[in-house]
């Protein structure tokens, strides 16, 4: 086995060579990409993507994306089409094939069928000379100059090309089609990401105890409730109204056991911090935790209206995966 003399430098060159590749397709989104953009916004069907080789795993990819940002899309494997599936495809739908050449035998049995079908076809290529290109409606230009690969073999800047297009492709439709996060949420709610999305504080913080003191409470009275409810910190609320004024955390009592000899006639608004920071029950829970990592605090106050809800603390969050 021979080993190049520099492996470092060898993936450097591959991983410039297709950050270039990728650059330059900006210079190719045309009218005949925007076009394809407005065509797929009209159809009543669905998106349907093939390909054959790697191109089939690329386009497998893009209708992941497609699907997860708003544009309905099911993957075709060109080789399979002309063995049955292309029963898949009805009229209403748009094709997006993948093919490097665009010239391979499978492509050129697939696109008659194809438009006999009635579908819109769009070539995503990076030959535009070829005959996928020059028979199809649209044409999506993915024109590399080379592969990766030092024999410009192996599909390698090709296939980086294209799956960068084909997320292109469905930014912008998903712009289009003024996709917001809460429809993104709806299709991810799994998994940490989709909690980012759906997550608020009101699901998070009744799971919790509330600490609380009136604004004349003593430091005793401070320190029971706050070891008690094993927050950290407790709301100071006025004794009349009961709304929010202050919060005394285990840090504000250090620093009171420094500044004063006696504890005697010092009460809870003597020490608390006044004005605190505070989220309402409707935030996202990653919010919170932004909120949180950036004042470099570990829990945040719950109120609504001035009025004191409960707490939330960094370990709920934690809990949740949100990091």
């Amino acid at each position: 086995m021979n080993l190049p003399n520099n492996i470092a430098l060898t993936a450097k060159n591959v991983l410039k060579a297709e950050a270039e590749a990728i650059a330059r397709l900006a210079d190719f989104i045309d009218e005949s990409f925007e076009n394809c953009v407005q065509a797929i916004l009209q159809i009543k069907g669905r998106v349907v993507v093939t390909g054959i080789g790697k191109s089939a795993n690329i386009a497998q990819k893009i209708v992941a994306t497609l699907n997860s940002t708003g544009t309905p899309a099911l993957f075709m494997h060109a080789a399979d089409a002309i063995h049955g599936d292309l029963g898949m495809i009805q009229a209403e739908d748009f094709v997006i094939c993948i093919s490097k050449s665009g010239n391979t035998p499978e492509i050129k049995v697939l696109v008659p069928l194809l438009k006999r079908k009635g579908s819109k076809l769009a070539a995503m290529v990076s030959s535009t000379d070829s005959y996928l290109a020059q028979t199809a409606d649209f044409i999506l230009n993915a024109h590399v100059e080379r592969e990766a690969c030092p024999h410009n073999l192996a599909p390698t800047t090709s296939t980086t090309a294209a799956l960068a297009l084909g997320d292109a492709l469905a930014v912008s439709l998903l712009e289009a089609r003024g996709f917001s996060t809460s429809d993104f949420a709806s299709l991810h709610p799994g998994g940490s990401l989709g909690k980012r999305l759906y997550l608020k504080v009101e699901d998070i913080y009744t799971q919790n105890e509330a600490p609380s003191v009136k604004e004349n409470a003593t430091v005793k009275e401070v320190i029971i409730e706050i070891s008690s409810k094993r927050l950290g910190a407790t709301a100071v609320v006025t004794k009349d109204s009961g709304d929010l004024i202050g919060i005394i955390t285990d840090g504000d009592l250090r620093r009171m056991l420094n500044k004063y000899d006696s504890t005697e006639g010092i009460t809870a608004s003597t020490i608390m911090t006044p004005s605190p920071l505070t989220i309402t029950p409707d935030t996202y829970a990653a919010e919170a935790m932004a909120i949180m990592q950036n004042k470099s605090i570990t829990q945040l106050i719950v109120a609504k209206s001035g009025k004191f809800e409960g707490f939330v603390h960094l370990h709920d969050l934690l809990k949740e995966g949100l990091i």
